[in-house]
């Protein structure tokens, strides 16, 4: 991916019409030799997942989505990555929802809500393969026409929203707004432009929540990100903690 432009020519597009999961056929293909810049969307997945392992309601009528990179950013740059990927789907979101409704906003690091309901889960997954080189998969799996039945937390989808956008609407401004926020994020030379992208979308700044990470969780106020992305919590004990990964849940919502 460094040494490729990305333009929106560069990128490539494969429509499936049923795939296990669109991350793990992006990982077999990268094994296989594929160069990258690769979207694959399927229309139906029978094992859709999200973080920790948890099922993806995977039925036709919602979008299903994964864009494999190939060697997209030198490793310490690649913990920002979670927040460009965010300010993209917001945008794409943004563009087929009608205005005046509900807020649409992101929960860190990349939850897509609208009214603090989750309508989208992003998956980021990579494998070292041969030759030193590394594959990096986004998947992303947008609620259209099916939500989950149950979930832990609120679930939304673009229909209840008041959009009859299709899954291949959504695609399309999925495709443009990845291509230029990529360019924007510049193999996380740009985490600048993109922290402040995402503060203005951001949800619950300033609000009390709980952060479930493997071991413990924490407590405290959302205090917003720093300069590299990660969440700021305090605790109340006169320092802000940051955090790098971990489960949010707002007080008054969840």
């Amino acid at each position: 991916m460094r040494s490729r432009s990305l333009s929106l020519d560069a990128f490539r597009h494969e429509a499936l019409s049923e795939v296990g999961s669109t991350n793990t056929e992006c990982l077999a293909r990268a094994r296989a030799g594929e160069v990258g810049l690769l979207w694959l969307t399927a229309s139906r997945q029978t094992d859709g997942r999200g973080r920790r392992g948890r099922a993806w309601t995977s039925e036709p009528g919602n979008l299903y989505a994964s864009l494999l990179l190939i060697d997209p950013a030198p490793p310490e740059r690649l913990s920002s990555l979670p927040l460009a990927v965010a300010v993209a789907v917001h945008a794409a979101l943004r563009a087929v929802l009608p205005t005046g409704g509900e807020p649409l906003e992101v929960k860190w690091p990349n939850d897509i809500l609208i009214g603090r309901k989750k309508t989208c889960g992003i998956l980021i997954e990579s494998e070292a393969l041969a030759g030193g080189h590394r594959a990096l998969v986004i998947g992303i799996g947008i609620n259209i026409r099916h939500m989950p039945d149950s979930a832990p937390y609120g679930v939304t989808r673009l229909h209840d929203q008041g959009s009859s956008a299709s899954p291949e609407d959504v695609f399309a401004h999925l495709f443009r707004e990845m291509a230029t926020v990529l360019e924007e994020w510049d193999e996380g030379r740009g985490i600048t432009t993109v922290v402040d992208r995402w503060r203005r979308v951001a949800c619950g700044i300033g609000e009390k929540i709980t952060v479930n990470l493997p071991e413990r969780s924490l407590n405290g106020t959302f205090a917003g990100i720093d300069d590299t992305g990660f969440l700021l919590l305090d605790t109340g004990h006169g320092s802000l903690m940051p955090i790098a990964a971990g489960d949010v849940f707002f007080a008054r919502t969840e």
